[in-house]
């Protein structure tokens, strides 16, 4: 699967748009990653509980993204992009979206 943030791929045609394929999931906080991160925040720096936990949700928005994709039929995405939500206090939704298209 072809996964690009462009609206073409550079030397392929796009032969059909299949339209909108998404993928998300709702990431809450664990309360040991919060103490941590409390302590990190006091003396400063990267918060690397928290970059881990949101590195594996982006990751499986966009494999969700992609099985949507497969079985609409398309073999590329364009125009991916995500996006972030806070759902409720501690949980925080990613969202993986982009068009599913066709090369030809």
């Amino acid at each position: 699967m072809i996964i690009a943030t462009s609206a073409q791929i550079e030397g392929k045609t796009i032969s059909r748009t299949i339209g909108l394929v998404k993928g998300s999931t709702i990431r809450a906080r664990h309360v040991g990653r919060d103490l941590m991160a409390g302590l990190r925040g006091l003396v400063g720096g990267e918060i690397s509980e928290y970059t881990k936990m949101m590195a594996e949700a982006r990751e499986e928005a966009l494999q969700r993204m992609v099985e949507e994709a497969e079985k609409e039929g398309a073999n590329a995405i364009v125009g991916m992009r995500f996006a972030t939500s806070m759902v409720m206090q501690n949980a925080a939704e990613v969202l993986a979206y982009g068009t599913g298209v066709v090369l030809g």
